[in-house]
C-alpha cells in the first residue's frame, strides 16, 4: 500500500506557505539593500510625469471609461486573431479537406471582425468616441397650451401649512 503523508490540501498549504516566504524573505532583502535617504521631492506623488495638484477626490471623466472599454474590446480581438492564424496556416488541416477548411476559417474570422466593426462604427455614431461631448437636445413638445402658462405656473410660490400634531 503506498501511503501519502500529505493530502492535496496539505500539498496546497505547503505551497502557500513557500510563497508567503519566498515573498517575505524578497521584501527583507530589499529593505537591507536599499538606501533610506527620502527628501521631498523622494516622498512627492508622480504621476505620469506631471505633478500632482490639488485633491485626488476629483470628479473622474466617465470618458476614459468607454475609451478603455473599446480598447480591451480590440484587444481581445486580437487575442482571438492570434490563434486563428496559426490554425489558419496549418497547411495540413488544408490539405485534409481540400481547401475548404481555409475558406471556412476566413469566413469566420471576416464574421467575427465585421460584427466588431459594426460596433466600433455604433459607437462613433452615437458619439461615444467624441472627447467633446455635445450639449444634448431638448426636445421640443408639441401642446396646446402655451410655454408662457408652464413658466406662470413654475414661477408661482406655494405655502407650506405647518400642522402641529399633539401626542397624549
Amino acid at each position: 500500500m503506498n501511503q501519502s503523508y500529505l493530502s492535496d490540501f496539505g500539498t496546497i498549504l505547503l505551497f502557500l506557505i513557500g510563497g508567503g516566504i519566498f515573498i517575505l524573505i524578497g521584501l527583507a532583502t530589499a529593505r537591507l539593500i536599499r538606501p533610506a535617504k527620502p527628501n521631498a521631492e523622494k516622498l512627492s506623488s508622480y504621476e505620469c510625469g506631471e505633478e500632482a495638484l490639488g485633491s485626488s477626490w476629483v470628479q473622474f471623466n466617465p470618458r476614459f471609461y468607454i475609451i478603455a472599454l473599446i480598447f480591451i474590446i480590440f484587444d481581445v480581438e486580437l487575442a482571438f486573431l492570434f490563434p486563428w492564424a496559426v490554425v489558419f496556416g496549418q497547411r495540413s488541416l488544408i490539405e485534409e479537406t481540400d481547401g475548404l477548411w481555409g475558406w471556412f476559417a476566413l469566413t469566420e474570422m471576416v464574421i467575427f471582425i465585421a460584427i466588431l466593426a459594426l460596433g466600433l462604427a455604433y459607437a462613433w455614431a452615437k458619439g461615444h468616441l467624441d472627447w467633446v461631448k455635445q450639449k444634448p437636445v431638448i426636445p421640443e413638445s408639441i401642446s396646446k397650451i402655451p410655454l408662457s402658462a408652464y413658466s406662470k405656473i413654475n414661477a408661482q410660490r406655494y405655502e407650506v401649512k405647518k400642522e402641529v400634531i399633539e401626542i397624549k
